[in-house]
């Protein structure tokens, strides 16, 4: 009797399932042409920046100087990324365009074109863009921390802890997005910087304790 008075209540998984194959089936390169411009603009904005502004406080210790130098950076960095995304994502863009034209002319996969095979070419206007913004993001961060510090010194490594820490936050971000490794990820990006900033104070000291005073 017992047996018999037994329900048995099934729990619906539709929704657990469907969501699992949405993740499973959404492809992440997607992401790759914008991460990827963001990404390099900021790391590229954080320690192109930084590493200039280290190498002029190698031989100049004046605060002003450091940072008129640190925003023509900034301005010629953003520019120079917004134009390079541009025509290497254009180059990209008419590369595959070409391709498609040949694939619908003999039949091959590409032949029905659709909207959605449209919506996936690469955006030269948004890698520019997103590209500029993100040099920029990066650029300040440098900028702003040497920009109320008198001492010398302590400015110099109020840079470099700044520059550090906003290395690690750009490598976990790009990490997230891209779904790939964390530590790794901002291991290689916080390194990187430490050396850039390193080589290059090291050698503008060398010139200016050298060459310039033959």
């Amino acid at each position: 009797m017992a047996a018999q008075n037994q329900v048995q209540i099934t729990i619906p998984k539709d929704h657990g399932e469907k969501k699992q194959a949405l993740e499973e089936d959404f492809d992440y390169s997607q992401r790759a042409q914008w991460v990827r411009a963001a990404v390099l603009g900021a790391n590229d904005g954080l320690v192109s920046i930084a590493s200039l502004m280290m190498g002029v406080g190698a031989v100049q210790k004046d605060v002003k100087t450091m940072i008129l130098t640190g925003f023509a950076g900034l301005i010629a960095g953003a520019c120079s990324m917004a134009i390079g995304e541009f025509v290497s994502v254009y180059s990209q863009l008419d590369i595959e365009r070409a391709q498609m034209k040949r694939d619908k002319a003999t039949g091959g996969k590409n032949q029905e074109c659709d909207e959605g095979d449209k919506e996936q070419l690469p955006n030269p206007f948004q890698a520019a863009v997103a590209s500029a913004i993100a040099f920029s993001l990066g650029a300040i961060v440098p900028i702003l921390s040497a920009a109320f510090i008198a001492n010398h010194k302590v400015r110099l490594a109020v840079i470099v802890a700044a520059v550090s820490l906003a290395l690690i936050a750009f490598g976990g971000i790009g990490a997230f997005l891209g779904r790939s490794p964390m530590v790794q990820s901002c291991a290689r990006v916080l390194i990187g910087g430490w050396m850039a900033m390193a080589i290059t104070f090291g050698l503008t000291k060398l010139i200016g304790s050298t060459v310039l005073e033959m």
